[in-house]
């Protein structure tokens, strides 16, 4: 679409919604170009997909877990995947994730086709996932989780040589990645077996959004919690977000999902039933396309609504 600039004395700036506007992500482009009467004219181009994927396949002799399943993720989103047991949703996200390679479909990031073999792949792609058992030391301390499997040596021979760890840096480093996602713990260098629940997710969490450039993956984040320490997660899910980088929330909490989503993912029958606006359907309603019990509009069987279009 096209419109003017107009100046703020023309039309007030509507206020802001508080959920942040996917197109004003690095994935959405605008043109610019002077009309007649020297006003500057900006079109606003559709926001393409962060991570999407088209026709996935994937079959254990007999039993299809993914059968044709598409699936797309825009710019600064929370997209809930909901489906009921045996529905696919986790196979569909290991694809996503690199935990299983499809037999058929392809992937895309920001338009281009990837091919992951394992989840090392995706991680170098940008995407991390947060798992339900959360993957944390309860021995090691914080830091040392934030970067495990990503360890920061010394510098010169005691790091080269030795293969000395630089243990100040990584507990700067982990402490400011908490800090900036709100999560209060006094010390990075405490075990995360003295943490609660919820301080334990949260480190996972810091974990996926320090080395997530693209897309985090939250598998069941809030399902052993207790109701503050699902509040915890789901400030943090807010938190990610506002930092731009869209996330997928896999949960079979419907409240949780209503109320952090921005879109709701329906799988059954190892595909993509239809995508909702948590605005415009009732939880009931959603229930009862997981189930079958109810038909999607041809739009949301489609997509549907972008978030460029809302």
């Amino acid at each position: 679409m096209t419109f003017d600039r107009a100046t703020p004395s023309e039309h007030p700036e509507p206020s802001r919604p508080s959920r942040p506007s996917a197109t004003a992500a690095p994935s959405a482009t605008e043109a610019t170009e002077a009309t007649a009467d020297g006003r500057t004219s900006i079109t606003v181009l559709q926001t393409a997909p962060v991570l999407e994927a088209h026709g996935l396949v994937k079959k254990y002799g007999n039993v299809t877990a993914i059968n044709g399943a598409d699936f797309e993720l825009f710019p600064a989103e929370v997209l809930a995947v909901v489906g009921d047991n045996g529905a696919g949703k986790s196979s569909l996200i290991k694809a996503l994730a690199g935990a299983l390679v499809p037999d058929a479909g392809e992937i895309k990031m920001n338009g281009g086709v990837v091919h992951f073999h394992n989840t090392r792949d995706a991680r170098a792609a940008g995407i991390e996932t947060v798992y339900q058992d959360l993957a944390v030391i309860p021995a090691l301390d914080i830091a040392s989780n934030v970067f495990l499997g990503r360890e920061v040596r010394r510098r010169g021979l005691m790091g080269s040589l030795f293969r000395r760890l630089d243990m100040p840096r990584m507990r700067a480093e982990s402490s400011n990645h908490l800090t900036d996602l709100g999560i209060g713990i006094k010390s990075v260098t405490q075990s995360v077996e003295t943490l609660s629940g919820g301080q334990r997710q949260g480190v996972a969490v810091v974990r996926a959004a320090a080395f997530g450039r693209g897309v985090i993956i939250m598998d069941e984040p809030t399902a052993a919690l207790g109701v503050k320490e699902s509040g915890m997660v789901i400030d943090l899910i807010r938190s990610i977000r506002e930092r731009g980088i869209p996330v997928v929330l896999i949960s079979h909490d419907m409240p949780h999902v209503f109320e952090v989503a921005d879109r709701i993912h329906v799988h059954r029958l190892g595909k993509r039933a239809g995508v909702v606006d948590p605005r415009e359907r009732s939880m009931s309603e959603v229930v009862a396309l997981m189930t079958g019990a109810e038909q999607p509009t041809d739009e949301e069987r489609a997509g549907g609504p972008r978030p460029d279009a809302r």
